[in-house]
């Protein structure tokens, strides 16, 4: 392989996204690395299908706003790419500006209609009179604020503030300290096993039939694994018909996991392994 060539990743952008973020928190030599920002996830999801990137990253779940439906339903009804990786950031948010001004002089607060509301306390107590506007994410509400007054404030990342050069005014905003969300690295591999792993799947019913959950679960209890998360989504047919998502602790070629997958296959499921991949940990 030539060193000289950049691994080619894809992102939700554009840049200065929570997502960007979390790809310069993960990536360990930038200068490898070539980042190139996408505007929707489902862009992100094929242009690792098409070989146009060779990884791709996006937002999968929040632990206050739940699940990123959009990236759930890609990876099970449209894609074959496998999810190889996950970081997990907290979700810090900044009062940017043109220059630093004081609270009671901004009239305008700019960013996506997510990040006011999870601000709301913040702008409640200190920027009430000031006119909330939304915007398609963060990231374009900082490059919108370039072009403003500086009356004008948005809410947004560090990354952003530093990509346009712009001043934070006030940060950590949010009202919950303790917000995260998980992003996942999509490929096209199943990844070694590394000990402390984790593996997504996906359950497609071939028949509905009364206690279809309970099965399942009941056979993860059986073998003792641990589910991490378990959603059901439209199966995208009839009114009433879903699949089930599903996260374990433990790698496809884990023998208890190996197995119960087997097992429901024989009975009434269509399994898809979404991917087998290492657990993020704070430590990396």
């Amino acid at each position: 392989m030539n060193m000289d060539v950049k691994k080619k990743i894809s992102y939700l952008g554009p840049p200065g996204t929570f997502t960007e973020e979390a790809l310069d928190k993960f990536i360990k030599d930038p200068d490898r690395v070539e980042k190139i920002p996408f505007t929707t996830v489902v862009e992100v999801i094929k242009s690792v299908d098409r070989g146009n990137t060779d990884e791709g990253l996006v937002p999968i779940e929040n632990s206050i706003e739940g699940s990123v439906n959009i990236t759930q339903d890609i990876l099970a009804f449209e894609s074959e790419a496998k999810i190889i990786g996950e970081v997990v950031i907290p979700v810090k948010h900044s009062l940017i500006g043109n220059k630093k001004i004081k609270l009671k002089n901004i009239k305008k607060i700019i960013s996506h209609p997510h990040a006011t509301a999870q601000c709301r306390k913040f702008i409640s107590a200190n920027l009430k009179d000031a006119e909330v506007i939304a915007a398609n994410s963060t990231a374009e509400a900082v490059k919108i604020l370039k072009r403003e007054n500086d009356d004008v404030a948005a809410i947004g990342t560090k990354t952003a503030a530093k990509i346009y050069k712009l001043e934070i005014i006030e940060k950590d905003i949010e009202d919950n300290k303790d917000n995260k969300t998980r992003f996942v690295f999509i490929g096209n591999s199943i990844q070694p096993q590394t000990g402390i792993d984790r593996t997504s799947i996906v359950c497609f019913l071939k028949e509905d039939r009364p206690g279809s959950l309970y099965n399942i679960l009941k056979e993860f209890a059986k073998r003792d694994i641990n589910l991490t998360r378990l959603e059901s989504r439209p199966a995208k047919k009839n009114l009433g018909d879903y699949v089930f998502m599903i996260d374990v602790d433990g790698h496809l070629h884990d023998d208890n996991v190996f197995d119960v997958i087997e097992v429901l296959r024989r009975s009434v499921y269509i399994v898809k392994i979404l991917g087998s991949y290492p657990k993020w940990t704070e430590k990396k």
